[in-house]
């Protein structure tokens, strides 16, 4: 088992902006992901759909978008997704989360729903026949940098085998939240398959973006 990555391209270097894409190609990482922020659903704002389709042109990874917006299924028209991108919505954020759910899928993406720390993960037994990935959040979602909310660790591993248990093994876990070098090696023995990767790994200040990449990338292949 190894695991997927995700970097968060809210704690990219905008100066930097290609040459950081061009190290994420060099290193292999299987999503980009886009926190889209609406200040309502969560006390912040962040990117949009501009930055989505600059990534677009630049590189053929595919998005991970992360959509932290109330009635996000108001906003889906706004962004360019297809094939083989994951498009994240909230449990807390979307009246009507199957719908939702369908047309993500009707854009030929991948549909996922993301679930707070605080959000018991039965709320989902319903929509799992149109979901691809759960996304768990390791922290309270809004800002980078924060510390892990202990617990969530548990909730992983009650995750995966609630998925199991309930004949749906392959959907896949994301995590996001504090995702260390550290952490994803838990995260990973609890049940994780894709990992975003921001500041707590990836993403530091004045250092190799492609070396700590592919450090990261170690601490989620399984040595066993």
């Amino acid at each position: 088992m190894a695991g997927k990555i995700s970097p968060s391209m809210m704690c990219a270097d905008f100066r930097r902006l290609e040459q950081t894409v061009e190290a994420f190609e060099r290193a292999g990482v299987e999503y980009l992901h886009i926190d889209i922020m609406d200040g309502r659903f969560v006390p912040n704002f962040t990117l949009g759909p501009d930055f989505v389709r600059t990534l677009r042109e630049m590189t053929d990874i595919p998005i991970d978008l992360h959509l932290m917006v109330e009635r996000p299924e108001d906003h889906l028209h706004l962004f360019p997704v297809g094939p083989g991108d994951i498009v994240s919505v909230h449990q807390e954020a979307s009246v009507h989360l199957q719908r939702t759910l369908q047309q993500i899928r009707a854009l030929g993406a991948r549909p996922c729903v993301a679930l707070n720390p605080a959000t018991p993960i039965y709320t989902i037994d319903d929509i799992l026949d149109d979901l691809d990935v759960v996304l768990v959040m390791t922290v309270n979602p809004g800002f980078a940098g924060q510390k892990l909310v202990p617990a969530t660790l548990r909730k992983i591993a009650n995750m995966k085998r609630h998925l199991v248990d309930m004949g749906y093994a392959g959907v896949e876990i994301e995590v996001d939240g504090n995702i260390s070098n550290e952490n994803a090696v838990k995260m990973l023995a609890a049940g994780a398959d894709i990992f975003v990767a921001g500041t707590s790994s990836i993403f530091k200040k004045d250092a190799d973006l492609l070396e700590l990449t592919e450090r990261f990338r170690a601490s989620i292949s399984d040595t066993a």
